[in-house]
């Protein structure tokens, strides 16, 4: 048993920890703001672009992932423009599993932190522009304070289901070992090749790990209703 923990590779775990990471920072920096909108919007297209921001929910991983292999390939418009003017190639490689990674998670981001926002009293927010508070101080000061379950389901659970990618990041990034070799790739590879310890190993870990995250997230939401609850 310790030799096998002694040649344990955990370099796709750290890869699959660094992508999750990085990829909850750049949702959470925008959809905060996109969930503000779509939370706030009476516009009449509305109903589109939630359901533009929730397709990856519906949408099989290894078709989203083909779309996004395309639109990002050399071939592409985009994919030529940073292969061009940043010498980026966007495809099999991790810049493009970030990229993958931040489409796919979009929804778990934004329906959370909207519905969050959507459940704020409206008495709230009027008192705060009355005030002659602007509507970004009133989001940040008002209601990002006031929606904390909210916020923290959104980023655990954009963090874990990064961690559990398969399809798009194989599709994307294929199985590159320190590049884009992540724990859920190195799972289905170590199976194809019968390394059932292994995989057994990596499994385990992975299960460990959303539960953990799983738990927090009851918890926090747990805490934070009895503390709502006490004060009223």
């Amino acid at each position: 048993m310790f030799e096998i923990v002694k040649n344990f590779d955990f370099s796709p775990f750290v890869l699959s920890f660094k992508l999750a990471g990085m990829t909850t920072a750049i949702l959470f920096s925008f959809g905060i703001f996109l969930a503000w909108y779509l939370s706030q919007t009476k516009s009449k297209m509305k109903p589109i672009f939630e359901a533009i921001t929730a397709l990856p929910i519906v949408l099989p991983p290894s078709v989203l992932g083909f779309y996004i292999l395309f639109a990002l390939s050399q071939n592409s418009p985009i994919g030529a423009f940073f292969n061009e003017y940043f010498g980026i190639k966007m495809v099999f490689n991790f810049t493009g599993l970030v990229v993958a990674s931040c489409l796919y998670s979009m929804p778990f981001m934004v329906q959370p932190l909207q519905s969050g926002f959507e459940a704020l009293p409206k008495n709230m927010l009027e008192a705060s522009y009355i005030a002659g508070k602007s509507k970004f101080v009133t989001l940040f000061k008002v209601a990002l304070p006031n929606i904390k379950p909210s916020l923290m389901t959104a980023i655990v659970i954009t963090f874990a289901h990064t961690v559990g990618e398969f399809g798009v990041v194989l599709m994307v990034g294929g199985s590159i070992p320190n590049e884009t070799k992540v724990a859920s790739v190195a799972i289905y590879e170590m199976v194809e090749i019968m390394d059932y310890t292994t995989a057994h190993i990596y499994s385990g870990i992975m299960v460990t790990i959303s539960f953990c995250v799983l738990l927090s997230v009851y918890l926090f939401n747990r805490k934070q209703n009895h503390r709502i609850g006490g004060l009223s």
